[in-house]
């Protein structure tokens, strides 16, 4: 020992006799090892020092002991001895590797051990439960923090001593016989602990000690099982007698039958020689046939294996270990645990379960502590199955809620042990617990299921419904068995999950026959195509007159309908992609794109539905019309979109098409679940066991026959009986290592004893010897695991290549058939019926008319695809209806918060949360749920954020007329739509793309620029009118009131940093009347403040996403040099004398005008476009100034692209009137406006004639 360490031990005091003398430094010595013991270095040398010193033993216990009353001493102890009996796997954090590490491990572990067996003793746990008394009997008023920490620290040391493992070197005691772990049960008893224990379990003022208490009672449980307490201190009954009976005659039978054979085996005269046989037809390493030098009666034992070494097995192949068995403790202990058990059933288990749970969903407990969870569940509930079975005192745990914490835990260990490999048998031995805790759930409800009262019976009619209807309780034991690996899983784990499978099929199977339909959840992964470019109309379909014929008919089914849709199209129209990558706010071209594809194809109801969903789902700006418009509005508005030229995404290149033989061009297969209700089959169900994976594990326990209780065997037995005779699948299980295993079951001596499985194999062999007299191949196949299909070759007969129903093989048509087919297509499409019939339907109405009634739906549309009748596989789809699922449970709810809380920083925030989400629903409901349960205030709030990449490469030029353009010459104002930050972006980028390639003609360059600049000008003559307006009117104080508001929010952001909404709070009559006015509410509109969102706001506030910059700009713009730029501005563009309001209506009529005659010169000039433009033609260049606009507040969509500052080269930035684009949200629809996102810099263009640079 170190002499330091010495020293320190030595200045503790001494034993004489029975008495113990400390010294006058015992408490410091006592302190100094505590500071040893923490800088203590990896090998744990100070522990294993004290430890061989015997310190604890012959020191600390009895300092405890006899100087209790010394407060100061007895709690330096406690805390000495915890850190010493701490267990050695905390000390080195895992078994060690390496061979000396591991030295020092078995070191420590054995001192443990020593520990143990010192604190078995009642005077030392007599100290304990006196003190521990005494603290729990202070109010909690009283108690200090010291009290707190000493309970702990108690609590602590009696669940270390417990958590020590046996030595089984030194413990080889028989059943019934006291180990040291029962000597300490037992002087926990004496001592009056185990009364202290359930009444922390118990008491309302003790909760915060429930994750100590069950961990000390789970020790203190660990050697012992349900039955044997159960049956403690009782006769034995007449079913333990029996098997016992079984047993002993089993025995009897295997004892003789070995006797036989060596009778047998034995000759009436013994030979010296031993004689030497030649064994014809087996032949050895050469050519020549065996000889066989032993006598004849050890021939069937011959192999030749014999004499070989024995291949090493590698280690990471190694079957799993199964955990020490239990043993059966002295009687003495077991009484007094099963009085144990009996009260705290009846007086802790349903409180401290509670408590329990809570803490672990709370995530209050440390890491792993739900492992105490399940063991208590499954223990306690075991016991008061076998002990007079009582349904209340387990209530707290016999709920759904507890079926799904055990489920979500299983599915979490199996996944952990897939991933984290060097801890798998840890994560497996937590999959157990918890397996037994389900299957503990299940006999429990089977046992409530044949209860005397009817409360107790219904309400496990409840808890069976509601397992059997989801999908995830049913498949869990199907999961379970097909994933089960022996390296990582012992056998124990496979005999509970063969028990429990048999048991919940019990169940299951029991419930279906009292009930003639038993609806169940499904979920169904469903492979959607998701086409990667959709065809442009042809020419012939776009001309003038196609166009006004299709909207004559589009019109007429319309007004025949009188504007009203079925509920079919109601329901199935989805003008959004869920699945889609793609944000629900640039879908809205898409969508605009599928309205007008509709109306082209003349399906008025459905295009009609189609608007009036994405309506719902875009509402802002009335893009799709508003609210409350009117039949005849919509029809105005689908005319619109029909004879618009939208821009369509470039078409697939031909030599990218994929060859006949496939379905859909350029398709990408997506994933998604689908809920959905269905009536069971049980039989049905029975046929998802009928699989190699799962048959092999049954037959891997099959094995250990011999070893396995009557039970198990008869488990097994039972599943194979239904695959074999209720599936008449018998060929599934024609395997040879499964006859090898019959063989060896009908040829054991105690065959008797296992009468099922003889019977079953006497079965499976008739039926393979039958077979094998009519398919010769039948001994071929008994080398190979089979699948069903192959089940149904082996015993119906085998099919040709290309004749079986997995065979991909193409149909093929023959000219006559594809002449019908296209008869009857062109028929049925122009015939007066088609009002009845839809187009997704008309394969439907094929089907029966095609002279070959072997056709399929799917090879009537393929080929309908490669004779070129139609376009897509999706034309002719069949219409689904959506699930509509509308409900959200209170997992689902919480799940939904931690995932927003989780995901609210990032750039997607609705994308993130839709791909982590367990249960799957649309963008749509997503966002409903999330304003209804208050985490936004408003749906922009979820929009993605993008970042502009300076040095991506731009988009070039749509073909045709774009998505702006096209809006600006809707019905309806639509001119007013915000503008999100994605459309800046691809606006930004595709005007950057026409500068760089070069593209574009010159013409066309300067009518877009001079439209862009009349749209700024009109803005911010706009913005200044109003301002000078205002101030006409009497309202210079409030203006300038608002201008100091923008200012200081512009000062305190730059300072604090924080960006929140602030609200604008009139303290003055004079501002609260302004803030009355339309007109002021109007000017607060244009510069970016937002209105109050619900009744909940009162004022108006200054949005988050303003940067202080923008504020600044716009106090600028209220300051009254600008009102004199307004009022001169004023008088030059409009000389006629009028009131400010009649001026600023007239310069919005005048501005539509322009927007009109500036599309006008667009379309010409694309009419008169070369094929090809040189970059010679363009007149832009982009320059970014170094002093460029201050960010802007509010990006809002305009009729026309976005409006650019344009600078001669001269001119400083400073002498603009306006630097931020603040107009471009006027109007009444800007009411509705949200949070806007913070707008990018925007590119300053100069314009620069070519003979200037010539």
């Amino acid at each position: 020992m170190n002499c330091e360490l010495l020293a320190t031990c030595s200045a503790l005091g001494y034993l004489e006799g029975d008495t113990y003398h400390k010294e006058p430094d015992c408490l410091e010595s006592v302190k100094d090892l505590i500071r040893y013991l923490r800088h203590e270095d990896d090998t744990r040398d100070t522990r294993q020092q004290l430890g061989a010193g015997q310190i604890l033993q012959n020191d600390l216990l009895p300092i405890i002991t006899q100087h209790s009353q010394d407060k100061s001493l007895f709690d330096a102890c406690i805390r000495l001895m915890v850190n010493l009996t701490q267990p050695a796997l905390l000390c080195f954090g895992k078994v060690p590797d390496d061979p000396t590490v591991r030295h020092h491990f078995l070191e420590v572990v054995s001192y443990l051990q020593a520990y143990k067996e010192a604190f078995a003793n009642e005077k030392v746990f007599g100290v304990l439960s006196e003190t521990l008394y005494t603290l729990l009997q202070l109010d909690w008023e009283q108690r200090q923090e010291e009290d707190n920490l000493l309970i702990e620290r108690i609590l602590l040391l009696v669940r270390n001593v417990l958590h020590v493992p046996a030595d089984p070197y030194e413990e080889k005691n028989v059943d019934d016989d006291a180990s040291v772990h029962d000597k300490l049960l037992w002087a926990i008893h004496m001592s009056g602990l185990d009364d202290l224990i359930k009444f922390l379990a118990s008491a309302q003022s003790e909760q915060q000690w429930s994750m100590h208490v069950l961990e000390v009672i789970s020790l203190m449980f660990r050697d012992q099982t349900p039955e044997l307490l159960v049956s403690a201190g009782q006769a034995r009954s007449a079913q333990e007698k029996q098997r016992d009976a079984q047993e002993l005659e089993a025995l009897r039978q295997k004892e003789q039958a070995e006797k036989r054979s060596r009778t047998l085996q034995r000759g009436t005269r013994h030979s010296r020689f031993g004689g030497s046989y030649v064994v014809q037809g087996l032949k050895s390493i050469g050519e020549k046939d065996v000889i066989y030098h032993r006598g004849l009666h050890n021939f069937k034992n011959y192999t030749h294996d014999e004499g070989k070494a024995v291949r090493r097995v590698p280690k990471r192949k190694l079957h799993a270990r199964d955990s020490e068995g239990k043993r059966r403790s002295a009687l003495n202990v077991r009484l007094f645990l099963r009085e144990f058990c009996m009260d705290f059933l009846e007086n802790c288990y349903n409180r401290l379960m509670y408590l329990v749970k809570e803490g672990l969903i709370r995530e209050q407990a440390q890491q792993h502590d739900e492992t105490y969870y399940l063991w208590a569940l499954s223990f306690f509930m075991a016991f008061n199955r076998g002990n007079g079975f009582r349904a209340d005192l387990v209530s707290e745990t016999m709920s759904i809620r507890a079926f799904h914490f055990i489920e979500r835990n299983i599915t979490n260990y199996y996944e952990m042990m897939l991933t984290d490999r060097k801890e798998a048998s840890s994560w497996s031995r937590r999959m157990h617990l918890a397996l037994k805790a389900y299957q503990e759930l299940l006999l429990t409800v089977n046992e409530m299921d044949r209860s005397r009262d009817e409360d107790i019976r219904q309400s496990a009619n409840v808890i069976k419904s509601n397992i059997f209807y989801l999908m995830e309780y049913r498949e869990i034991f199907l999961t379970l068995l097909r994933k089960f690996d022996e390296t990582k899983q012992p056998r124990t784990f496979l005999r509970d999950l063969v028990e429990s499978t048999h048991l919940f099929l019990r169940m299951l199977e029991r419930f279906c026959k009292g009930r003639n339909n038993l609806v169940v959840q499904r979920k169904k992964r469903v492979k959607r195509n998701k086409s990667k470019g959709r065809k442009n109309p042809t020419a012939a379909e776009t001309t003038p007159e196609a166009l006004e014929e299709t909207w004559g008919a589009v019109a007429e089914e319309l007004r025949a309908t009188n504007f009203q849709l079925s509920e079919a199209l109601t329901e199935g129209a989805v003008p959004f992609d869920a699945a889609s990558e793609t944000p629900l706010e640039e879908q809205r071209t898409e969508a605009m794109v599928r309205v007008q594809d509709t109306l082209l194809n003349r399906r008025g109801p459905e295009a009609l539905g189609l608007l009036r969903a994405a309506r719902e789902v875009w509402p802002e700006g009335d893009v799709f019309g508003s609210a409350d418009v009117e039949p005849e509005e919509e029809l105005e508005l689908l005319k619109q979109i029909l004879i618009a030229n939208l821009p369509r995404p470039t078409p697939p290149e031909p030599g990218m098409e994929e060859e006949d033989g496939e379905l859909e061009e350029e398709e990408e297969e997506l994933e998604s679940v689908r809920v959905s209700e269905t009536e069971f089959n049980f039989l049905d169900f029975i046929k998802r066991f009928a699989n190699p994976n799962i048959v092999r594990p049954y037959l891997l326990l099959l094995r250990s026959y011999s070893q396995n209780s009557p039970h198990t065997n008869h488990c097994i037995a039972r599943m194979l009986h239904r695959l074999a005779v209720d599936l008449k699948m018998d060929a599934l299980l024609f395997q040879l290592s499964v006859f090898c295993l019959f063989n060896k079951i009908l040829g054991d001596p105690a065959a008797t004893a296992y009468k099922e499985l003889v019977t079953f194999a006497k079965f499976v062999l008739n039926r393979f010897f039958a077979l094998a007299a009519k398919n010769n191949k039948a001994f071929v196949e008994l080398l190979f695991w089979k699948s069903v299909g192959a089940v149904r070759e082996m015993t119906e007969g085998y099919s040709k290549p290309g004749e079986g129903e997995g065979s991909n093989k193409k149909a093929k048509w023959t000219p006559e058939e594809e002449d019908e087919l296209r008869t009857l297509y062109e028929e049925h499409r122009n015939s007066e019926e088609r009002e009845s019939i839809t187009v997704p339907d008309i394969v439907e109405t094929l089907l029966p008319l095609l002279s070959n009634t072997t056709r399929t739906r799917r090879q009537v549309v393929a080929q309908l695809v490669a004779m070129g009748l139609v376009d897509s596989v999706k034309e002719l789809k069949k219409q689904r209806k959506g699930t509509r699922i509308v409900l959200w449970t209170e997992e689902q709810e919480e799940e939904l918060q931690m995932l927003f809380e989780e995901f609210r920083d990032s750039d997607d925030v609705l994308g993130n949360i839709l791909k982590k989400v367990t249960a799957k629903r649309s963008r749509a409901r997503m966002v409903d749920k999330l304003l209804s349960m208050g985490l936004v205030s408003d749906r922009r709030e979820l929009h993605k954020k993008r970042r502009r990449n300076p040095n991506a490469p731009g988009k070039s030029a749509a073909m045709g007329m774009t998505e702006e353009e096209f809006l600006a010459h809707l019905p309806g104002g639509l001119t007013e739509e915000p503008m999100d930050d994605e459309e800046e972006e691809e606006d930004e980028e595709e005007s950057e793309g026409e500068e760089r390639e070069r593209q574009a003609p010159a013409a066309r360059g300067r009518k877009s620029w001079m439209a862009e600049r009349e749209s700024m000008v009109e803005k911010n003559a706009s913005l200044r009118t109003m301002v000078y307006t205002l101030r006409q009117e009497g309202m210079s104080g409030p203006l300038l009131w608002l201008q100091n508001c923008l200012n200081r929010t512009a000062d305190h952001r730059e300072e604090e940093g924080l960006f929140q909404p602030v609200p604008i709070v009139p303290l003055t009559e004079e501002n609260e009347d302004a803030m009355e006015k339309k007109s002021f509410q109007r000017l607060l509109r244009k510069i970016g403040v937002r209105a109050p969102a619900d009744e909940q706001e009162s004022f108006w506030r200054i949005p988050a996403q303003m940067r202080p910059s923008q504020l600044r700009g716009a106090a600028e713009v209220l300051s009254p040099s600008q009102d004199a730029l307004a009022a001169g501005a004023e008088e030059s563009e409009q000389p006629t004398p009028g009131s400010p309001i009649q001026e600023q209506q007239q310069g919005e009529a005048d501005s539509h005008e322009q927007r009109a005659q500036a599309l006008r010169a667009l379309l010409l000039a694309r009419k008169m476009k070369p094929p090809s433009a040189s970059a010679e033609h363009t007149d832009f260049t982009p320059v970014e100034d170094s002093d460029s606009a201050p960010h802007r507040s509010s990006e809002k969509k305009t009729s026309t692209k976005r409006s650019r500052v344009v600078l001669d080269s001269d001119e400083d930035e400073e002498d603009s009137p306006l630097t931020m684009d603040l107009g471009a949200d006027g109007g009444a629809d800007s009411d509705r406006e949200a949070h806007s996102a913070p707008a990018k810099r925007k590119r300053q263009r100069v314009l620069i004639d070519e003979d200037e640079d010539d």
